[in-house]
């Protein structure tokens, strides 16, 4: 089977790019090796979207069908320091509507399969896994687990920060762990957030709350792996009592509605993210630690400009020149070395320590918060990323 573009992992990052690629000539796959599955309840993998990916993901026709009622908007945020510091932005103050939007993983993937099951120049080939790949001067050639073996001018690694693809084309990446680990869960609340993302920098790591539909909150709670351990053998009472006492009982008392899960924390840099033939975007081209919430985000705008890239080249050139494909990598450059930068750099100052730190980063909060125009080019920043 002959294709101008196989894209390799059904996820969240590689199905928006399938979506957006619905306005071009190019024949595209899609290789995933499960259907999605919409869990029975609340999904414990949440995200925050930001405006700037709610229009891209409309732009594509998946945001007007999802559930209205399974996305809350973030109408202000609470940042705490751990001795005394405070940062407060809000949409009000910046002259937009909301600065993010709270979504489940799984909400978005089924609308995104939903909508490219319908697109015209996509094959989905669900179930299928990769077997091999070579890169060859004039296409790429696949072999599926099946047999079936697939020609392409370019495959795009969209199958997550181990991803296979990217390993198979010979590109080594580096791994940073932060010896954390983010652990998750939904509650339900004694008081309402009214729209509020609670973030709290502890001397035991970085705690979030994010408001969902209701008197519900989704957490985060990046921490050491020792802690996060502890956390996660806690009976449900005792963990609700924990988180709610981290917080500052800000919202009254917290009930467990789905269970805890952890995972590791690590920072991951590619040294390039295209080749000959080869794009990777999304967590096959980077991660950053979840303090920023900006990680989906980041996939985003990746799937965004690498589609814009394809869809508006010229005629005569082949979408796997590395020529064009340079272009995509150096407008996605800039914005992923920063927020890499930003989050590890953070993430080491919020760091446990004693005396003179301590009082700088709290002091840069309060600073910070003193300071309408600082705040306002941190709330335009994070609307157009």
């Amino acid at each position: 089977m002959d294709f101008d573009i196989v894209i390799v992992g059904g996820g969240l990052a590689g199905l928006a790019l399938a979506a957006a690629l619905r306005r071009s000539t190019l024949s595209v796959a899609l290789i995933e090796g499960a259907l999605p599955v919409l869990p029975k309840g609340l999904d414990s993998r949440i995200y925050a979207i930001s405006p700037a990916n709610a229009r891209f993901l409309d732009a594509v026709g998946v945001w007007r069908h999802l559930d209205a009622a399974r996305r809350e908007p973030v109408r202000a945020m609470e940042i705490h320091g751990d001795a005394g510091g405070r940062l407060d932005l809000t949409a009000y103050g910046s002259g937009v509507s909301e600065l993010a939007w709270i979504l489940e993983s799984s909400l978005m993937q089924r609308e995104l399969w939903e909508t490219v099951k319908r697109q015209g120049n996509l094959n989905l080939l669900c179930p299928a896994r990769p077997k091999t790949l070579a890169l060859g001067p004039d296409a790429a050639q696949l072999t599926l687990d099946d047999g079936r073996r697939l020609s392409a001018r370019l495959v795009v690694a969209a199958d997550g920060a181990d991803s296979w693809t990217r390993a198979a084309a010979g590109i080594d990446v580096r791994f940073d762990p932060y010896d954390q680990l983010g652990v998750v869960a939904n509650f339900a609340t004694e008081q309402p957030h009214r729209g509020t993302a609670f973030q709290w920098f502890r001397h035991d790591g970085v705690l979030a709350w994010l408001p969902l539909p209701g008197n519900r909150i989704s957490m985060v709670w990046s921490t050491g792996e020792e802690h996060g351990r502890e956390l996660l053998a806690l009976d449900h009472a005792a963990l609700c009592a924990r988180v709610a006492e981290a917080g500052s009982l800000r919202l009254g008392a917290l009930e467990l509605i789905t269970a805890p899960a952890g995972f590791p924390l690590r920072l991951m840099r590619a040294p390039r993210t295209v080749a000959p033939r080869l794009a990777l975007i999304g967590d096959a081209a980077h991660t950053i630690h979840p303090l920023s919430g900006h990680g989906i985000n980041l996939g985003f705008q990746d799937a965004q400009v690498l589609a814009g890239v394809l869809c508006d080249k010229p005629g005569h050139v082949d979408c796997g020149d590395l020529g064009l494909l340079r272009s995509y990598e150096r407008a996605r450059k800039e914005e992923v070395v920063t927020l890499q930068t930003v989050t590890d750099s953070l993430h080491d100052l919020f760091r446990p320590s004693d005396g003179p730190l301590t009082s700088l980063r709290n002091l840069g909060l309060n600073l910070t918060n003193a300071l309408p125009v600082v705040k306002d080019l941190l709330v335009r920043y994070a609307l157009a990323s």
